[in-house]
């Protein structure tokens, strides 16, 4: 297993991980298989969404931000309700096909951590399992 570590600078941010991932599955040297990516966060998350455009990361947080805003009424005193629920509706892992030693992954797909409670120190797991014989 790997962990990715990763340090956000805002409250909400999504962080393209894509790279790191790879680089994880290449030292694990799995050519057929399947990455699991787990966030071990209750306010943070782990999504694949569009990497090609910036503002695709952007709507969805504008989005998500419209839907559970961060002001709402909840009864959680810390404050950071809104980044539980988030973190609910995103998911906190992502299964990926390994195939040929690469993740598969669309034209335009890539790895987003999602903070929602930052900026803060994180961490990503990454264990890569083989179906090889």
């Amino acid at each position: 297993m790997e962990i990715i570590s990763v340090k956000t600078r805002s409250r909400t941010e999504f962080v393209d991980v894509t790279a790191q991932v790879r680089a994880a599955l290449k030292k694990s040297g799995v050519k057929s298989g399947v990455c699991v990516c787990f966030v071990p966060h209750t306010t943070a998350a782990v999504t694949i969404n569009e990497n090609a455009d910036p503002d695709v990361a952007d709507d969805v947080d504008a989005e998500l931000g419209r839907i559970v805003p961060r002001d709402g009424h909840y009864a959680h005193v810390e404050g950071n309700s809104d980044g539980h629920i988030k973190s609910s509706l995103i998911g906190c892992d992502q299964a990926i096909l390994v195939e040929k030693g690469e993740l598969v992954l669309g034209t335009w797909q890539g790895i987003y951590f999602c903070e929602f409670d930052g900026p803060r120190s994180r961490k990503l797991y990454v264990r890569v399992m083989s179906n090889e014989g």
